[in-house]
């Protein structure tokens, strides 16, 4: 099975279209449903994080002033990235700045993200909401700091996906969980889940 890149940023906004900027990322990348390593840095993008982003994240102006600059942050962060494909929760917020931060660099984000809010919908849809946090309670995910920090919601996303990667081998019988399924899958409507993993994988496309 491939490695994937699960992915987090904290930012001053929700739209780099509205001039945001990221001020944390954080990539956890996860092979059979393990993580086996991690890159986090807070940056420095010459904006100011308002009182709410402050309360909300713990991130102060301060903190961001001491960071290394935005562009070093994002190099490193596609180096370590390589060509992997991505995931996040919640992967249009995320891909928006992942593009938008790397563009700034010269950079290409043209990486795949899938989503696990999306398949969250289609495999929980018992769950009371598909929020990260509800998700993970849902599933006792463990826990590994404060939420709304980049490496604490990467890491739990991480959790997550080996979760869904787990449910799909023991549900449905799938032999393979790649990011080409998420994917494929993603797209799928709830009531079309069975059909669509029967028909890639030959399981009995049934809980």
């Amino acid at each position: 099975m491939s490695t994937i890149a699960v992915i987090d940023f904290e930012t001053t906004g929700i739209s780099p279209n509205m001039g945001d900027r990221a001020t944390e990322v954080a990539i956890v990348l996860l092979e059979n449903g393990q993580v086996v390593d991690r890159y986090q840095s807070l940056m420095n993008a010459g904006v100011r994080v308002n009182s709410f982003i402050t309360q909300l994240t713990g991130i102060t102006n301060e903190m961001v002033q001491a960071a290394p600059a935005a562009e070093q942050v994002m190099r490193e962060a596609a180096r370590f990235v390589g060509g992997r494909p991505m995931v996040a929760h919640n992967a249009a917020f995320d891909k928006k700045f992942w593009q938008a931060e790397l563009a700034r660099c010269g950079q290409d984000g043209g990486h795949a993200f899938a989503c696990t809010l999306l398949l969250s919908r289609r495999l929980y849809p018992q769950a009371p909401n598909h929020k990260l946090g509800t998700l993970a309670a849902l599933h006792h995910l463990p826990s590994s700091g404060r939420a709304h920090r980049a490496l604490a919601d990467a890491e739990m996303a991480a959790h997550l996906l080996a979760q869904m990667q787990h449910d799909l081998k023991t549900r449905y019988g799938c032999a393979q969980t790649d990011h080409a399924l998420l994917m494929g899958l993603q797209r799928t409507s709830r009531h079309m889940v069975g059909p669509y993993l029967k028909q890639r994988t030959g399981g009995p496309g049934s809980s």
